[in-house]
């Protein structure tokens, strides 16, 4: 039998099947980020997805095809891509994040930072939400995914399970299955519940507070340029020596304080060094 009027349905209470869900303040601050997509109706179904989970943050960066907004794959999600950012480069994308975690399949590549296997991703945002930073999940493109140039400005590389034969999956499909695996019942982020997740809205003016994206590019360009005029390598080694301070900064997992201590120092060095002729000068910065 139908029920006949408004009042017969709201009677009956909804199923708690969302319950698991992360809170407002925590989804505002984990970022969705794919990285020169090629096919529209992907970046369409990744919003879905989104939708699905309640996300709203999505970055695109240099994307292939110059219509995206309008995909028709975005159903119910079409003012999230009105309203997803667009950047140029993925170090613009990622800038104000204190966590990048970079997904990728092994099948082709040696990984060169520490790997995390998908169960495990939501112990990680756990700690990072809990510092108060903000978080970024980045998506490589269709065909070849991740550069080894935008891994490097990943902390960890995120692994989903799946069969040699066919490792990896479709953009928008990856996205769902990341985003599901913070509302599992189980094991997601949803299940700790929003008293252990914290918070804390201040954390960036804690001494405690991780450096961001933004920190560890601004002190690796001043370490670089340290290197340069300190003649540390030949200039043929330049670009692979960057990109193993990239590498390195984000292994060390800095506090935004003690980032802006390096970043004086090696200021003080770079400053001695391109100064010769000052050495009992005081210096102006």
């Amino acid at each position: 039998m139908h029920a006949t009027g408004p009042s017969s349905v709201s009677t009956r209470p909804l199923p708690l099947y969302n319950r698991f869900l992360l809170t407002d303040s925590q989804r505002d601050r984990i970022e969705i980020v794919l990285v020169s997509p090629r096919n529209p109706l992907n970046i369409g179904a990744a919003a879905r997805a989104m939708a699905n989970f309640a996300f709203s943050r999505l970055t695109i960066v240099a994307p292939f095809e110059p219509h995206w907004r309008e995909a028709r794959s975005a159903i119910h999600a079409g003012d999230l891509l009105q309203n997803a950012r667009c950047m140029q480069c993925l170090g613009e994308a990622v800038a104000g994040c204190s966590l990048v975690l970079g997904t990728a399949t092994l099948a082709r590549r040696r990984p060169e930072q520490p790997v995390l296997q998908l169960p495990g991703l939501a112990p990680i945002l756990e700690s990072a939400l809990a510092c108060g930073g903000r978080i970024a999940l980045v998506f490589g493109p269709e065909k070849r995914g991740l550069s080894r140039q935008d891994l490097a400005l990943c902390h960890k590389l995120v692994v989903i399970p799946t069969h040699p034969i066919q490792p990896s999956m479709n953009l928008a499909q990856a996205v769902a299955v990341c985003l599901y695996e913070l509302a599992a019942p189980r094991t997601g982020l949803g299940a700790l519940g929003p008293s252990r997740l914290g918070t804390r809205e201040s954390a960036s003016l804690d001494a405690g507070a991780p450096a961001t994206a933004r920190d560890l590019d601004l002190l690796a360009a001043v370490v670089d340029k340290t290197l340069a005029a300190s003649n540390y390598s030949p200039s043929a080694m330049r670009n692979a020596n960057r990109h193993d301070l990239h590498l390195l900064l984000r292994r060390l997992s800095l506090s935004r304080s003690d980032a802006r201590r390096i970043l004086g120092l090696f200021r003080r060095i770079l400053w001695r060094l391109e100064h010769p002729g000052h050495e009992n000068a005081n210096h102006p910065g």
